[in-house]
């Protein structure tokens, strides 16, 4: 079946034997983050199906289902403003809060790796479970979040700050667009568990998916439309243009969107963006795949106990030995204490 004439795949690449076909092309699939283009109405965006890697994160730490949730929303929204970067670096999405999930990380390092973790207070946790109070707002609690840029030790780090005051990570995020970027911007995410049939009885695994979009216009004209707010000319030069809704048609459209079509594994990013834009045309870009991988490494903590007093090393020795339990991953790392006294 030949791909509609609507729907482009540029920058096409090799796929593996096991990835559905769509006609000459391929779907992307599970933890790939697709870019996408929408020419007609000058809207630009990525989508991503989060699947086994997210299922691994997650499941990795047994977070209590309310702080996973919050979790897979914070990778979610990670890996589609991380895999923007053009440059070797990274991008980092932190809360700070007063709620009982007082904190969440993740982080993305280019060209794909991501890794995530949640602190939270189990016994107020327990409480607002038992009240049937799990919204995102009640977890979260009042603070900020912070998305931060990184590319390395000689640059300086850019950073958006954005208030959490009974907010989602969604509102926030477009919070921090339309103050900080200040440019128009639209982002929907979904997360659930999927029950799937085994050997073993049914499991679960961990699904989360989302879109974004932004209007990226390069006329001037579309730049000083009537729907887009802070525009750049005098309200006075709209009457010189003829009415253009592209960005809330855009928002229209994306207003269609179910929860279940983000995470749904038979319906996949490139024919959700089908179904939304098929009329104006949707071009999509090389797939960029998200992995489940922490930066630590037994050489990295070494270091950073050579840089321990001797009194440091002999209060961090617990049982005759140095025991340091990566916070993202879980794994440990074992040291014995004499290497670090006679250096």
């Amino acid at each position: 079946m030949a791909a509609p004439r609507s729907f482009v795949m540029l920058e096409t690449q090799t796929l593996a034997e096991h990835k559905p076909q769509l006609g000459e092309f391929g779907f992307a699939g599970d933890d790939h983050v697709v870019p996408y283009e929408v020419a007609p109405l000058d809207v630009r965006g990525r989508t991503v199906q989060l699947g086994p890697m997210l299922d691994a994160i997650l499941s990795r730490h047994n977070y209590p289902e309310p702080v996973a949730r919050l979790l897979a929303e914070a990778c979610v929204l990670t890996v589609l403003l991380g895999t923007s970067l053009k440059f070797e670096g990274k991008f980092i999405l932190q809360t700070r809060t007063d709620g009982p999930v007082d904190m969440l990380v993740a982080d993305f390092t280019t060209p794909n790796a991501l890794r995530a973790y949640a602190r939270f207070d189990a016994d107020r946790l327990q409480a607002l479970t038992d009240a049937g109070e799990t919204s995102q707002q009640t977890l979260l609690g009042n603070g900020v979040l912070a998305l931060t840029i990184d590319q390395g030790t000689q640059t300086q780090r850019y950073q958006g700050i954005v208030q959490l005051d009974g907010t989602s990570l969604e509102d926030a995020a477009r919070t921090y667009f339309r103050q900080s970027e200040q440019i128009p911007t639209d982002i929907k995410m979904s997360v659930a568990k999927l029950v799937t049939p085994g050997p073993a009885g049914a499991r679960e695994q961990w699904r989360a998916g989302g879109i974004l979009a932004q209007f990226l216009p390069q006329a001037p004209e579309r730049m000083r439309i009537p729907d887009i707010s802070g525009g750049d000319g005098d309200d006075r030069e709209l009457t010189d243009h003829p009415a253009d809704n592209s960005w809330q048609e855009l928002l229209a459209l994306l207003g269609t969107i179910e929860p279940t079509e983000l995470i749904d594994p038979t319906v996949g990013a490139e024919r959700l963006l089908y179904r939304l834009f098929h009329e104006h045309g949707v071009r999509v870009f090389r797939s960029v795949p998200v992995d489940d991988q922490c930066s630590c490494s037994r050489e990295k903590i070494h270091g950073i106990l050579q840089g321990f007093s001797a009194e440091e090393i002999k209060d961090s020795t617990e049982e005759g030995g140095i025991h340091v339990a990566c916070e993202f991953c879980s794994t440990q790392y074992d040291f014995d204490p004499a290497e670090f006294a006679a250096e």
